[in-house]
C-alpha cells in the first residue's frame, strides 16, 4: 500500500502564516515610470539614474552592441565597452585591474568563494550584507563570524588558524549607514598575512575624494593584500558589479570565480550608462560630497523631531521603528503621503531591530529634505522616540 505524502510544496503555506504573524510578509510594488513620490528608497545615491548623459550611454551602447551581451564572458559576453570600463573603474578607485560582473551579488561571491579555498579561514563581520554571507557559506574555506566593526574581535579570529586566511567586511554597512575601520581591519589581516575583502557598494561615488570609496580614503587603494568589490546600481545608476584588486587576483577571478565563468556578461546598456555615470562623477567629484551633505541634513532634522536616527557615515540614514508591524504601517503611511522610503525588518536586519531606511540623494534640494522629514515625523507610530527594543 502506497504511504500517503505531502502535497509538493506544501509547507509554503506553514511559512507564510508564520511570515504572517511575524509582521514579515513581504510584497511587490511596481512603480510607474514617472512617480510623483518623492524618492528616499533607491540606492542612486548621486541622482544619476535618470540624468540624460547616462540614459544616452545606456541608449548608444544598446544601439551598438545590442540588447544582450549573448553569452559569457569567457565565450562571447566580453565587449570593447566591458574592458573600458574595467580600465576606468581600475584606475579611478586606485586599482591595478578589475572586472565586471552582471551584478554587484555576483561580484561578491565571486570574490569570497575563489579567494577563500579549503583550508583556508574566512573572518566575516556580522553586520555584512547578504551576498557576503552566502560567499562564506558557498566557500570551501572555514567561516568564523566575528562582532560587528570589532578589529579586535577580528585579529583574535585570525589568531586562532594558520593556514591562508581573508577579512570580509562591507565598507559602509547597509543598515544602519556606518561605516567600517578599514585601517584597523586592515592592520589586523597584516599582522596574519590575511587578505581583506571589502565590499564598497554603499561608498562607491559617496565617500572618499570625488567619490572614490572608503578603501581609498582609508589608504588601501592599489595595495597588494586588498581586493574590493562594488556595485554598478548605486551611485552610477545602473546595473552590475566589478571586483577591484592585484591583477594576479583578478586574472585568478576570470578563471576560477563560478559567478563569473558560467554567468551570461552584463548587457551592454548597463555598461555603457555605468560609463557616462563614472566620467560624469570625475567631471563633477562635488556630487560625493553633496550626497553626504544632504544625509547629515536629513539625520539632524529626524534627530530634532526627537527621532532615533542613526548618525550617517556616507548616504544611508536608519530611523528606528518600535516593531516590524509598526515599520511596515510607517513606511506605508509614508507612501501614501507621498514619500517613498525603505523598510528593513528581520531577517534583513541582523540585530533584530525594524528600522526605516533613507537614503540621501545629491540632487534633493533642502526645500525636499524638509517636506521629507515632516512626513516621517507627521506619521511616525507610537514609541518610534524611544525604539530599539
Amino acid at each position: 500500500m502506497a504511504t500517503p505524502h505531502t502535497p509538493a510544496f506544501g509547507w509554503i503555506g506553514a511559512q507564510r502564516r508564520a511570515r504572517e504573524a511575524a509582521g514579515l510578509v513581504r510584497t511587490l510594488r511596481p512603480r510607474p515610470a514617472d512617480s510623483p513620490v518623492l524618492d528616499l528608497a533607491s540606492n542612486d545615491y548621486l541622482g544619476l539614474a535618470r540624468h540624460p548623459e547616462v540614459v544616452e550611454g545606456a541608449a548608444a551602447a544598446a544601439r551598438r552592441w545590442g540588447g544582450g551581451a549573448t553569452g559569457s564572458r569567457l565565450v562571447t559576453g566580453s565587449t570593447e565597452l566591458h574592458a573600458r570600463l574595467e580600465r576606468e573603474l581600475a584606475e579611478f578607485c586606485g586599482f591595478e585591474a578589475a572586472l565586471v560582473f552582471s551584478s554587484g551579488y555576483a561580484a561578491n561571491l565571486a570574490a569570497v568563494t575563489a579567494l577563500a579555498p579549503h583550508g583556508s579561514l574566512i573572518v566575516s563581520d556580522a553586520g555584512n550584507h547578504a551576498s557576503l554571507i552566502d560567499g562564506c557559506r558557498l566557500a570551501r574555506g572555514a567561516t568564523q563570524v566575528a562582532p560587528h566593526a570589532d578589529p579586535e574581535a577580528v585579529r583574535k579570529a585570525l589568531g586562532t588558524h594558520e593556514g591562508p586566511s581573508v577579512v570580509v567586511t562591507d565598507s559602509v554597512f547597509s543598515v544602519d549607514g556606518d561605516r567600517a575601520p578599514l585601517a584597523e581591519l586592515a592592520g589586523a589581516a597584516r599582522e596574519f598575512g590575511a587578505g581583506l575583502i571589502v565590499d564598497d557598494a554603499h561608498g562607491l561615488g559617496v565617500v572618499g575624494p570625488g567619490g572614490r570609496g572608503v578603501p581609498h580614503e582609508a589608504g588601501l587603494a592599489g595595495a597588494a593584500d586588498t581586493v574590493v568589490s562594488v556595485t554598478l546600481s548605486k551611485s552610477l545608476g545602473s546595473q552590475g558589479g566589478a571586483v577591484l584588486g592585484p591583477a594576479h587576483v583578478i586574472d585568478h577571478l576570470v578563471n576560477a570565480a563560478r559567478t563569473f565563468i558560467f554567468d551570461t556578461g552584463l548587457a551592454p546598456a548597463a555598461c555603457g550608462s555605468a560609463l557616462a555615470a563614472l566620467r560624469l562623477l570625475r567631471r563633477e567629484p562635488e556630487r560625493a560630497a553633496r550626497a553626504r551633505h544632504v544625509a547629515s541634513s536629513m539625520h539632524q532634522l529626524l534627530s530634532e523631531e526627537g527621532l532615533l536616527a542613526v548618525r550617517p557615515d556616507a548616504a544611508v540614514v536608519s530611523v528606528r521603528a518600535p516593531s516590524p508591524d509598526a515599520a511596515v504601517r510607517w513606511a506605508a503611511d509614508c507612501r501614501d503621503a507621498g514619500l517613498s522610503v525603505g523598510c528593513f525588518r528581520p531577517p534583513s536586519v541582523p540585530d533584530g531591530i525594524a528600522r526605516l531606511r533613507l537614503t540621501a540623494r545629491a540632487d534633493l534640494t533642502a526645500t525636499e529634505v524638509a517636506e521629507a522629514v515632516r512626513v516621517i515625523s507627521r506619521t511616525a507610530p507610537n514609541g518610534a522616540a524611544t525604539a530599539g527594543s
